[in-house]
């Protein structure tokens, strides 16, 4: 027999609507005792008394036993997840950043109470990744995860590749239609996803990392000259998360844009659709697909978390358990396309190798091999000077797909 949930929710936007949506179609045994929110003079769809701006109604509540966090102010859904937990209340929560900031502190509190933190929806929306990297490849070495975790930046790049649109004017319709914020910084610049990675990579390979020590590049230097190349040589680019374990010590972790091809399951993820592909020893290339935004979709994420807490399901966190020698590492060769205009850059980036290099008026390139740690002490230097960099493996005639555990060191 499931239990009664009795719900206090943090946040009515638009997940929340959309969760509550999904909610009232059920008969699931649930029932949302109470919202908080922040603005009490914003017009609500539902009655006035079910509303409060004080959290302390939820959080005190004995007949909420279970808080749903959906707001966007990281430290403020910190001190709400972590005082609900340590107060017997299992917990669901939406919020990328906030979890990946702290979830070596989450881990310990529930450890520590015997309670429950769930967060499928805070990973590519409607995508079940968390739960199958818990459950599913609980037994399997994964070799990588990568994909595209952020429909905002995926969007702007479809609209620049498909429809030929600057990236300013990409950028303007994602957030008219809501797909980007005013500021769009966590999006365009690989924030968001890097969050999301951090996550992901916690469950598939043990391994908790602070978001800070992850390399994170996005699109905002993106150039309509980078598009036509990729057109010509039959590719895409994409806003690719990697998680990637080189050997049985180290696992790197890094954002970048990427040239994807047509064999590629990622080279057909358009707008704001979300793309997850497991690279596995045994099970060999999965693929996840779908919407990683919005009301609904986030929305349904977050009630199958809410719907397992009526069975009392927890995070077993199977693979730190097992690996406690896997180390996090930026340690790592990739293969980069450049494009740039000041020439002390690339001397600065210090190539191991240079496979390509083309100059032709303004647009100038250099495809090569080069160390992670080169490209993050030059993180600065590349924004400033308006370059693109893009990980190149297909430019080379290896993908990271096709690339196998011995492979790694020379590869990369």
């Amino acid at each position: 027999m499931s239990k009664k949930l009795n719900i206090g929710l943090f946040g009515f936007g638009v997940v929340g609507q959309g969760l509550y949506d999904i909610i009232k179609t059920k008969h699931l045994n649930i029932e949302i005792v109470k919202f908080a929110i922040k603005d009490p003079n914003k017009k609500r769809s539902l009655p006035a008394h079910l509303f409060t701006t004080d959290k302390e109604e939820l959080l005190n509540n004995p007949e909420i036993n279970t808080i749903v966090e959906l707001i966007n102010d990281t430290e403020a859904a910190f001190e709400i997840v972590s005082r609900a937990l340590k107060s017997g209340k299992n917990v669901v929560s939406a919020s990328k950043k906030m979890i990946a900031l702290h979830l070596d502190e989450l881990i310990d509190i529930q450890h520590q109470y015997g309670t429950s933190l769930l967060y499928e929806g805070a990973v590519c929306g409607s995508i079940p990744i968390i739960r199958n990297l818990e459950e599913y490849y609980d037994n399997e070495l994964l070799h990588s995860i990568s994909g595209i975790f952020n429909g905002s930046s995926n969007y702007i790049l479809s609209k620049g590749f498909i429809e030929g649109l600057d990236y300013d004017s990409a950028l303007k319709q994602a957030q008219d239609l809501g797909f980007a914020e005013t500021d769009p910084t966590s999006d365009v610049g690989g924030f968001d996803a890097k969050y999301k990675l951090v996550i992901a990579a916690a469950h598939a390979y043990g391994v908790v990392v602070q978001p800070d020590e992850v390399f994170n590049l996005g699109i905002q230097n993106l150039a309509a000259a980078d598009l036509q190349y990729a057109r010509e040589k039959n590719l895409k680019i994409k806003l690719v998360p990697v998680a990637k374990e080189l050997d049985d010590r180290n696992v790197a972790l890094f954002v970048l844009p990427k040239f994807v091809n047509d064999k590629e399951f990622l080279y057909n993820v358009e707008y704001e659709y979300n793309g997850v592909t497991v690279q596995a020893a045994f099970a060999d290339q999965q693929f996840f697909f779908g919407k990683g935004a919005g009301g609904h979709p986030t929305g349904s994420a977050v009630l199958s978390d809410i719907a397992a807490l009526r069975y009392n399901y927890q995070y077993e966190y199977k693979k730190a358990k097992e690996k406690t020698d896997l180390n996090f590492t930026n340690n790592i060769e990739l293969t980069i396309y450049l494009r740039y205009d000041d020439e002390e850059l690339v001397e600065a980036l210090n190539f191991e190798h240079i496979n390509e290099r083309y100059y032709s008026g303004s647009y100038k390139f250099v495809i090569g091999k080069i160390n992670l740690q080169n490209l993050i002490a030059n993180q600065h230097r590349i924004s400033e000077s308006k370059a693109f960099v893009a990980f190149a493996d297909q430019l080379t005639g290896v993908s990271l797909a096709s690339v196998t555990k011995q492979q790694t060191a020379e590869v990369f």
